[in-house]
């Protein structure tokens, strides 16, 4: 488990907050960023990424973070025609 905090990542809570946002994403289908040989929980996948810098980040304008990782656009447009069949 990830010992230090991520250069860039001003607390543990703003980490805690990144991994669990990009755990969430890999639940959603996002594509892995390291490769593994085993099943792994999408939490510790997502820790062991940021662990190995492997995930970008950025604040949003009031301090929230902004983006996590990087979906693809068919995932984006999935989730947008699953949101357009509900309403």
């Amino acid at each position: 488990m990830i010992q230090t905090i991520p250069e860039g990542v001003d607390s543990k809570f703003r980490l805690v907050l990144l991994i669990a946002r990009r755990a969430e994403q890999l639940m959603r289908g996002a594509r892995p960023k390291i490769d593994t040989d085993r099943a792994v929980k999408p939490t510790r996948l997502a820790a062991h990424e940021f662990e190995q810098d492997r995930v970008r980040w950025d604040y949003g304008e009031e301090g929230g973070v902004l983006e996590v990782g990087e979906e693809s656009l068919e995932e984006e447009t999935a989730e947008e025609e699953a949101t357009a069949i509900l309403e």
